[in-house]
């Protein structure tokens, strides 16, 4: 996947040198949460439109060099390192700097969530299963094999939480035995925050109850 291609080189660059009157239009008429300032062509930082209300017309961008923020990413960062540090700093609108730290351009995060949900994780059909473990016994290798071993293919996985006791993991899956992968992770311990709804397991539990509920009521 060629990231560069998706870099936005018509959204302006400030200057140290210039005027906070432009930088103030700049962020009323936009939406982008940051813009990028250099001097003498290298990157120096970001002003934040949360901190417009300080910003004063009449300034230089240099009165407010305290206050830039100093993240951007480098130009063959991968698509998980952009994601990231879009999160990382709360952000929309990332810098792309060069070995020479001159920007090259920026990155949208709508742009680079839209490269994301086009992945097959999100495009091909499939099942969503969430699973959880002690953090020092679950095994990626373990979780494919238990996917594959049941003739499922596995779309992708990823971590979506972590403490300090357990890890949850997120799987997407294309294949007719879901609830066979399922009751082979709670063979190996894993347990089962969500998943397909035709899960037999849960389905006996709601067959078990209904038999009590006949029972007692007998």
């Amino acid at each position: 996947m060629d990231m560069q291609e998706h870099i936005i080189s018509t959204i302006p660059v400030f200057e140290l040198e210039d005027s906070l009157k432009e930088v103030i239009h700049f962020f009323t008429h936009s939406t982008y949460s940051h813009v990028a300032i250099v001097h003498e062509g290298r990157f120096v930082g970001l002003l934040g439109e949360a901190d417009l209300e300080n910003f004063q017309e009449t300034s230089l961008v240099e009165e407010f060099r305290y206050q830039l923020e100093s993240f951007s990413v480098r130009e063959d960062a991968s698509w998980l390192d952009i994601l990231e540090g879009f999160t990382r700093n709360d952000a929309n609108l990332m810098p792309v700097i060069n070995t020479q730290e001159q920007v090259l351009g920026y990155y949208d995060l709508s742009d680079v969530v839209g490269i994301f949900t086009e992945m097959p994780f999100f495009t091909e059909p499939g099942a969503v299963l969430v699973i959880a473990k002690a953090i020092q016994d679950y095994s990626f290798s373990e979780i494919a094999q238990i996917v594959e071993g049941n003739n499922t293919r596995l779309l992708g996985a990823f971590i979506t939480k972590m403490t300090n006791d357990t890890v949850q993991i997120t799987l997407k899956m294309n294949g007719q035995n879901i609830n066979e992968v399922i009751q082979t992770f709670r063979r190996y311990r894993y347990n089962i925050l969500f998943g397909n709804m035709e899960d037999r397991f849960l389905e006996e539990l709601k067959q078990r109850s209904n038999y009590l509920d006949k029972y007692l009521n007998v």
